[in-house]
């Protein structure tokens, strides 16, 4: 916290611009610092002699200038000076499309901050089969996917089945990857204007992306056992959502699994107000997790999206759409029209993944080095509060006092780890604050870089006030 304070009685116009324009010369001049956090309103507002409402509109100026970032429950910081920002990154609407992530990540970290799948040797899986694609389909990778091939749709139906449900594969729909899947869902069956119902807490990127092509948010409620029915009933009354986007198994962030009867719950209050269900169930293929799907559930109104990239290869961009009867169609040009079109290698490439085994030889190895990575989490986080999975690449850490997860972000950056605050999860404004960060532990090459990060952020979370307050 700064003991710098601005003068309203220096510079010219209204009060608030004053502030704001000694605020945004303070730090030009770097008197206030990168990551420095600016006074509470009520406190600044009283040391000054101005009203609350005079500094607020004064905050709210420098953080449309972008030199600020500010939420309810973290405070306000200054932003690195905009001349030595990436210009993408200098922009407050691009900032607030990308979340709280970085655009280009920082280099020299330890990137705790994505679930890609763990390197188990996927390279020479690849490498054996792109061989065998671009030997034997030299005219296909050089022109468009005009036709897609019946064993597409056969891998489709293979990677999404689940207990008992498998979807047929003329339901299917190859994708580049489950979120370019879901979009293309959102696309289709949605149209500018119409509610899209997520989770407070979700993978906020399909919030993002729905708001970019004109869908609004609302938000629902969830507890320690997931998304609430009651909640989930009250926002359709009273907001008439369209759809409802929804992770039941090993959500994201929470690693919450959602019940049979919460499930079931869930399914009746769709019937009952016409709201379509997006299903990702990216995470939950991964557990095992022997519940119905609401696909199974509910066949007539859900879409079921999964993929590659959390226990095969990110990098690949495999994904498929399992869609209700006579849907898959629209979803295939909705994809088409969104993501510009399946390119023939990628989409050959997961379907040989699948048909051929190795996808699920990967998704297993994949598993079993997640599985020894959280197993070293649970042993170097031990006593503290957290959710976690054994065969789901992320935990879902609560901060000990007196932790801010906006301010544990900024700390363990500076101790060289990459982490993720809890807005990043927040699919739209909300004035809930939980206190937590989420730990993603798959992308680091070996378990001695998990362990060194592990570490890392234990001593820092250890640390206590002195850790906070270096960072508050």
């Amino acid at each position: 916290m700064t003991n710098w304070i601005p003068d309203p009685t220096q510079g010219q116009g209204p009060l608030y611009a004053r502030i704001a324009d000694q605020i945004e010369q303070a730090i030009m001049d770097g008197v206030l610092s990168v990551g420095t956090k600016l006074p509470p309103q009520r406190n600044l507002a009283f040391d000054i002699g101005v009203t609350i409402g005079t500094v607020g509109r004064a905050y709210t100026l420098v953080r449309e200038r972008g030199l600020v970032s500010g939420e309810v429950g973290r405070g306000t910081y200054v932003l690195d000076k905009p001349e030595s920002r990436p210009a993408e990154q200098a922009d407050p609407l691009t900032a607030s499309l990308a979340g709280t992530r970085p655009i280009n990540a920082p280099t020299g970290k330890l990137r705790f901050d994505s679930t890609a799948a763990p390197d188990v040797g996927q390279s020479a899986t690849l490498e054996a089969l792109l061989h065998d694609i671009t030997r034997e389909h030299q005219f296909d990778i050089a022109s468009y996917a005009r036709n897609f091939p019946d064993h597409w749709f056969e891998a489709g139906s293979q990677w999404l089945a689940k207990g008992n449900f498998r979807p047929a594969p003329d339901c299917i729909v190859p994708t580049l990857g489950a979120h370019a899947g879901a979009v293309a869902v959102i696309a289709a069956v949605t149209a500018p204007g119409d509610k899209i119902a997520f989770e407070n807490l979700t993978y906020s990127q399909i919030s993002r992306s729905a708001g970019l092509i004109g869908r609004r948010q609302v938000l629902m409620e969830s507890d320690h056992l997931g998304l609430i029915p009651e909640d989930f009933e009250r926002v359709c009354a009273q907001q008439h959502p369209k759809l409802a986007f929804l992770m039941p198994a090993a959500q994201n962030p929470t690693v919450v699994t959602l019940s049979l009867e919460r499930r079931k719950a869930i399914v009746d209050i769709a019937r009952r107000h016409s709201v379509w269900l997006l299903e990702d169930d990216l995470y939950g293929a991964m557990t095992g997790d022997p519940t119905p799907l609401l696909a199974e559930l509910a066949p007539e109104r859900t879409f079921l999206v999964g993929g590659l990239s959390k226990s095969v290869a990110a990098g690949v961009r495999g994904g498929w759409v399992a869609c209700p009867p006579h849907f898959s169609q629209r979803i295939r040009i909705a994809h088409k029209m969104v993501s510009g079109g399946m390119p023939f290698l990628l989409a050959e490439l997961c379907a040989r993944l699948v048909l051929t085994g190795e996808g699920r030889r990967l998704r297993e190895n994949g598993i079993a080095e997640i599985r020894l990575r959280e197993q070293m989490a649970r042993d170097i986080f031990s006593g503290l509060e957290f959710n976690s999975h054994p065969h789901v690449p992320f935990l879902w850490l609560k901060l000990p006092e007196p932790w801010l997860s906006g301010t544990f972000k900024n700390a363990a950056l500076a101790e060289g780890v990459l982490v993720d605050d809890e807005d990043e999860f927040k699919a739209g404004r909300t004035d809930s604050v939980f206190h937590r960060a989420r730990i993603g532990f798959s992308s680091p090459q070996n378990r001695e870089e998990v362990r060194h990060g592990f570490q890392t952020l234990r001593r820092l979370l250890d640390s206590g006030r002195t850790g906070y307050d270096s960072f508050a």
